[in-house]
């Protein structure tokens, strides 16, 4: 509303110092950052005190681990938190007529609706098991289609073909910053594409119509629906495995931080004309607004942990979880970064595989020979180095000796999620 209100004095001629600097992205993320920051750790306080009074608590099943029981009556549903940080930052400093912050907008209002569906039936309805997993998968794939189909319909969200770099040097102007990500351009350099990002090959990119079966018409409709089809299962994909993550205080909030800030440089790149055609990355017009989504989203986070740090005053629920998750996702999609994810969320892909492994296996020996077996102790991961009573059955990888506390196994992750982060920002090179 900042942005657009002193847009509007712009253009009524009124000048004041400063006016000019909602023309950088640069200055705008770094507001969007701050406003979220301060906004998650003056309201979290009141908001954790309203969810105490409610008596919003976590409820605990005994696995054994050291110190679950103590979180106890902890307050939940403090995702609340974060969804708020992240709206006002981004009601105040990003351009809402962008269709990537529009769309992103929705995702974080339909995620965290999903996810306080849930911790609503858990807390209040007294249900352990919260929303069934087919209602939430249902959830998650009904935005992955209406985020894929707008991607396809849209004439707002196209890619610029490589230009000279001249042309955006002609453009630029020392003033503003919005030149390099919506300026004008020769109409047949901006496509509807299938085209995406992916590492090791020569131009970075990938496109989805290699996968058609077709050719010609059908061949154009298959594309699409193949693209389309990937977009809902990698925001559902991503939703779940950050879900599963949020299992020890600190470890969610951090380690999505941590993918937000990547994210972030790539939007900053990948939306302007002039850094994309340097690092030969594919430029998407309007794509260098979500750098500033992505500002507030890791302001949020971090606001956050000031009260979600070991021992967590609160935790996020699935109303945090589901909602970063989906955000993730989204924004990856939107920047045709999701074949990245992969090493990008590589500790969420580990998580997620983890249960599914561990799943499949119990079931498979169960059947075959009359009793379970686990490959881990415990999944989610995390849980497999923390203390803990001994699995029934026979495990594959016993329990590390000696366990680990909680605290040092939430920054170990931290430490991993940045090497992540590094090696994908490093790909942008290496072709």
């Amino acid at each position: 509303m900042i942005y657009h209100l002193l847009k509007y004095l712009e253009s009524l001629g009124i000048d004041f110092p400063g006016l000019g600097l909602t023309h950088y992205l640069s200055f705008r993320a770094m507001m969007a950052a701050v406003t979220a920051v301060l906004v998650a750790m003056l309201a979290g306080k009141r908001i954790i005190r309203l969810l105490q009074r409610k008596q919003i608590g976590e409820t605990v099943r005994d696995l054994g681990l050291e110190g679950q029981i103590q979180k106890k009556g902890t307050p939940t549903m403090g995702g609340v938190i974060i969804i708020l940080s992240i709206l006002c930052g981004v009601l105040l400093w990003c351009d809402l007529t962008n269709i990537y912050i529009i769309l992103l907008i929705v995702s974080t209002l339909w995620c965290g609706a999903l996810g306080f569906a849930d911790d609503y039936i858990k807390v209040f309805k007294h249900n352990k098991e919260g929303m069934s997993e087919k209602g939430k998968l249902l959830g998650q794939v009904v935005l992955g289609f209406v985020i894929g189909l707008t991607v396809w319909m849209s004439p707002d969200i196209v890619v610029r073909e490589k230009v000279p770099v001249e042309t955006a040097v002609v453009e630029h102007t020392l003033e503003s910053e919005d030149v390099v990500t919506s300026g004008r351009y020769v109409q047949e350099d901006v496509v509807k594409s299938t085209k995406t990002t992916i590492p090791f090959v020569k131009n970075h990119e990938f496109d989805y119509r290699w996968l058609s079966p077709f050719k010609g018409v059908w061949g154009w409709y298959a594309k699409w629906a193949i693209y389309v089809l990937m977009i809902a299962l990698v925001i559902t994909a991503c939703s779940n495995g950050t879900n599963l993550t949020d299992g020890l205080d600190g470890l969610a909030a951090g380690t999505s931080a941590i993918v937000g800030v990547v994210l972030g440089i790539i939007a900053w790149l990948g939306g302007n004309l002039i850094d994309s055609n340097f690092l030969n990355i594919m430029y998407i017009p309007g794509s260098g607004e979500i750098a500033i989504f992505m500002s507030a989203f890791v302001g949020a986070l971090i606001g956050f942990l000031w009260y979600n740090s070991f021992p967590a005053q609160v935790f996020m629920g699935d109303t945090g979880s589901l909602t970063i998750g989906g955000i993730i996702g989204v924004s990856a999609v939107l920047m045709r970064k999701e074949l990245l994810i992969p090493l990008l969320c590589g500790l969420f892909f580990a998580e997620s595989l983890s249960v599914l492994i561990q799943r499949g296996w119990f079931k498979y020996t169960k059947k075959r020979y009359g009793q379970g077996r686990r490959i881990w102790s415990m999944t989610p991961l995390h849980h497999h180095y923390q203390d803990k009573k001994a699995p029934e059955g026979p495990v594959l990888f016993p329990k590390p000796v000696p366990a680990q506390h909680e605290a040092k196994i939430t920054v170990r992750f931290w430490i991993v999620g940045i090497i992540l982060a590094v090696s994908t920002l490093a790909l942008l090179k290496i072709r």
